[in-house]
């Protein structure tokens, strides 16, 4: 019998929660695996070993990377040392590519099947990356419809398994009903960075929604991240609180989200909230993700649906102003309201519907007989 461990990357906190389902289904299959490598507090409760606190993990942009160069430099031989003591049966990468695509290519010499679940996003990026996991990755398992069409493109084995969102977020909020009184939710991100760019532009946002319409807004805090209150007091009488570390509650009692680009965009259109996303960042970094990113959307339910289901304000777009009209176009005309929701509530099955976990943990499991 294999060695009956297996090393999981994990870089962020999406990941940790992929990681987490992920670990759960393989223990239901084998109750004796053990896990170490890189992820967050919820794969820490299922028992596995980290190398790094993932708070330490989660940068953005080129040059927040590079400023941490032997940070990472670092970390990454710790990796290479800990795949070569334990000698997993199989090495699970889960996003996070600017590392774990690097670690694919040490890991490959030394004969140990790697898994990549949870694709890179080669199609946005341009296609360069996609012979580093043809040499060097044994399966992709992707949870983007779209994706497996990518990869059978270019002759690499994938499996769609479907989202993991779809099993983590309560079932009764999927799809769910709009409370007619609900507030508008405010996520200015995860990290700091996207916090400092976007968080006062928003709750200026709000706070003149607020005073126009009677409504009142919840900012999405993340305790830690961000000194939020400094911001919010520059606004006073604006109807609006700081909820902390209560992301999809604060999304399902909400009528509108207002939020920024990434997962909460998926996790809004999958409760089914119409929702303004903007996204905003440095702008050297972005002059040369424009340059590289080959997509006509951001968003990540407009790229499944092929549409732009819901609007996306990028860089210079995303001011109060423009988040205001948008927010307003969805308030007033409830025509619109209405077909936008209808358009988010077919997605799950687009999705694949539950059971993306299990899926996923049975095709690695045939790599551990």
């Amino acid at each position: 019998m294999k060695n009956q461990c297996i090393f999981i990357s994990a870089g962020d906190l999406s990941g940790d929660n992929a990681g987490a389902l992920l670990m759960s289904e393989l223990k239901n299959l084998n109750p004796e695996l053990n896990f170490c490598g890189l992820g967050g507090s919820r794969m820490n409760r299922l028992g596995q070993k980290q190398l790094e606190e993932i708070d330490n993990l989660a940068v953005m942009g080129f040059f927040e990377v590079a400023k941490r160069y032997r940070f990472f430099r670092r970390l990454f031989s710790d990796c290479i040392e800990e795949i070569k003591q334990k000698r997993p049966a199989v090495v699970v990468l889960i996003d996070y590519p600017g590392f774990n695509l690097r670690l694919a290519k040490k890991i490959k010499p030394l004969g140990i099947p790697v898994i990549y679940y949870i694709s890179p996003q080669l199609w946005a990026w341009g296609e360069k990356r996609v012979d580093i996991i043809r040499n060097n990755i044994e399966r992709m398992l992707v949870i983007l419809p779209f994706e497996k069409e990518f990869y059978e493109k270019h002759d690499i084995e994938s499996d769609f398994v479907g989202h993991y969102l779809l099993e983590d977020i309560n079932e009764k909020m999927i799809s769910s009903e709009v409370p007619s009184a609900g507030h508008i939710a405010v996520f200015p991100g995860s990290r700091e960075v996207e916090i400092k760019k976007l968080l006062s532009p928003m709750i200026a946002t709000a706070s003149r929604f607020n005073q126009m319409y009677g409504t009142k807004a919840v900012v999405a805090g993340i305790n830690g991240a961000f000194d939020y209150e400094s911001v919010l007091k520059q606004y006073p009488d604006s109807n609006i609180e700081i909820v902390y570390d209560d992301a999809r509650k604060i999304i399902y009692e909400s009528r509108l989200v207002l939020t920024k680009s990434g997962t909460t965009t998926l996790e809004a259109a999958i409760i089914g909230r119409p929702l303004v996303v903007a996204y905003k960042t440095g702008l050297i970094t972005y002059l040369i993700a424009k340059n590289l990113v080959k997509l006509n959307n951001i968003a990540m339910v407009n790229l499944i649906m092929n549409e732009k289901v819901v609007p996306e304000l990028i860089q210079a777009e995303a001011t109060e102003e423009r988040m205001f009209l948008e927010l307003e176009k969805l308030y007033n005309n409830e025509s619109h309201f209405n077909f936008i929701k209808s358009k988010l509530d077919s997605l799950p099955s687009v999705l694949g519907g539950r059971g993306a976990s299990q899926r996923a943990a049975k095709i690695i499991g045939e790599y551990l007989q």
